[in-house]
C-alpha cells in the first residue's frame, strides 16, 4: 500500500467517525440551499460545491466550474477531480482533511460553524497546466444531533500564480479572525540553512534588515537574499506568515 493510500485510508476512518444517519436527514434543507449557492457563484464568480459527509460525495456543483478549470465539472466526482491536483499537494491535502476533522469534531456544537479551512494548491486544468487555486471549506449544514453533515467548497483561482512546489493551508476562527497556519508539505530537502534560522530568529525578534546585517557583520543585500530563501522555501508570502509557519514548523 503506497503512501497515499495508506493517507486515504486514514482520512476515511476519520470521516466516518461520525454516525450520520441516512434515515434522519431531511434533503429539502439542501434544496433550499441551492438558489442561494447558484446566487453565490454568479456574484462571486467561485465554483462552488458541497460535499455530503453521509453519502461521502458530491451533491452539488456550481454552473461556472467549467469556466474555471476548463473542463466539464457540472457533476463533479471526488476520484476525478483528485486525479487533476497535483499528486504531491493531493497528500498535503489528506492530511490537512485529517487534521480539520479532528479539529472540528473537538469542538462543541454551536461553535461547529465558526471555522473553515483555507488550502492554496495546484490543480490541472484543461490546458495540461498547473494553476494555484483558493479552496475554502465550511460547515454549511448539521444534522439534528450537531454532526458535521454537508460541507460547503468555495474555489477562486489563485492571484498567487508562483512558481512553489506545496500546499499552503490555514485555518480560519470567521468570527474572531483568529488564523493557524497548517504546514505538512515542507520540502526535507529545503530544510532551512543555519544562516537562515539566525536570521528567521533575528526577524521573530522584530529586527530589520540593517540590524540584522550589523549583528551578523554581512551585508543588507545578503540578509534580504537570505530572506527572499527563506519565504521560498517555507512558501510564505511575508516575514510574518513565513513567523508563523517557522512556529507551527518549531523552527522559532
Amino acid at each position: 500500500m503506497n503512501t497515499l493510500e495508506k493517507i486515504k485510508r486514514e482520512y476515511y476512518s476519520v470521516l466516518n467517525t461520525q454516525e450520520l444517519k441516512k434515515s434522519e436527514l431531511d434533503y429539502t434543507i439542501l434544496e433550499k440551499q441551492v438558489p442561494f449557492l447558484d446566487q453565490m457563484a454568479k456574484v462571486k464568480n467561485s465554483g462552488l460545491t458541497v460535499f455530503d459527509l453521509a453519502k461521502k460525495e458530491h451533491v452539488y456543483s456550481s454552473f461556472n466550474l467549467a469556466n474555471l478549470f476548463g473542463y466539464n465539472l457540472d457533476n463533479i466526482d471526488t476520484n476525478y477531480y483528485n486525479s487533476k491536483v497535483h499528486p504531491k499537494d493531493l497528500i498535503s491535502l489528506m492530511n490537512t482533511g485529517i487534521f480539520a476533522l479532528k479539529k472540528l469534531y473537538k469542538l462543541p456544537i454551536e461553535e461547529r460553524k465558526n471555522y473553515k479551512l483555507q488550502n492554496e494548491y495546484r490543480i490541472l486544468n484543461s490546458q495540461n497546466k498547473y494553476i494555484r487555486i483558493i479552496e475554502q471549506f465550511q460547515t454549511l449544514e448539521l444534522d439534528k444531533h450537531g454532526n458535521f453533515w454537508l460541507a460547503l467548497s468555495t474555489m477562486d483561482i489563485s492571484p498567487n500564480q508562483e512558481q512553489y512546489d506545496g500546499v499552503r493551508s490555514q485555518w480560519v476562527n470567521i468570527i474572531t479572525g483568529d488564523v493557524s497556519v497548517i504546514q505538512f508539505d515542507i520540502d526535507k530537502n529545503k530544510k532551512l540553512s543555519n544562516r537562515e534560522n539566525e536570521i528567521l530568529s533575528f526577524i521573530n525578534d522584530g529586527k530589520l534588515s540593517k540590524e540584522i546585517s550589523n549583528e551578523l557583520s554581512i551585508s543588507v543585500h545578503t540578509v534580504n537574499t537570505h530572506r527572499q530563501n527563506i519565504l521560498k522555501k517555507l512558501g510564505a508570502n511575508s516575514s510574518i506568515e513565513a513567523i508563523k509557519f517557522a512556529k507551527n514548523l518549531n523552527l522559532v
